[in-house]
């Protein structure tokens, strides 16, 4: 297993941060549809983080219906790829708003940043 050393915002909750980290990998296909997610404990260990904040973490994405526990055999990633793809995509859409909002909040106006936007196009 592989651990990530990975360094949390202080200013915002752990477990909340994890279950972002988590709908990343699950977004990104490096966790997929139907896919048996490792154990709270390896999670803890892979993250270095208490068991108990994994385990809020996992809730949390259950909550959402970012993942299900078959009893006895573990927990999987959701196998609905429509809900993962439309919580992909609101995502995508908070972040494009965060960055005009940023950009405004600079003084850049709309057209400023349609400008911006189409300067940078990939």
């Amino acid at each position: 297993m592989i651990i990530i050393s990975y360094v949390f915002d202080n200013d915002k909750p752990i477990y909340l941060q994890l279950e972002e980290i988590i709908k990343k990998e699950i977004f990104k296909g490096e966790l997929l549809p139907s896919s048996k997610i490792p154990s709270v404990r390896d999670f803890a260990l892979k993250y270095q983080v208490n068991p108990n904040t994994m385990q809020k973490a996992l809730q949390g994405l259950e909550e959402e219906g970012f993942i299900y526990t078959v009893r006895t055999s573990g927990k999987y990633v959701t196998d609905n790829k429509e809900f993962i793809l439309k919580e992909k995509r609101l995502v995508a859409k908070n972040l494009y708003q965060d960055f005009i909002n940023n950009l405004r909040s600079l003084g850049y106006s709309d057209t400023d940043i349609k400008k911006i936007l189409k300067e940078s196009e990939i």
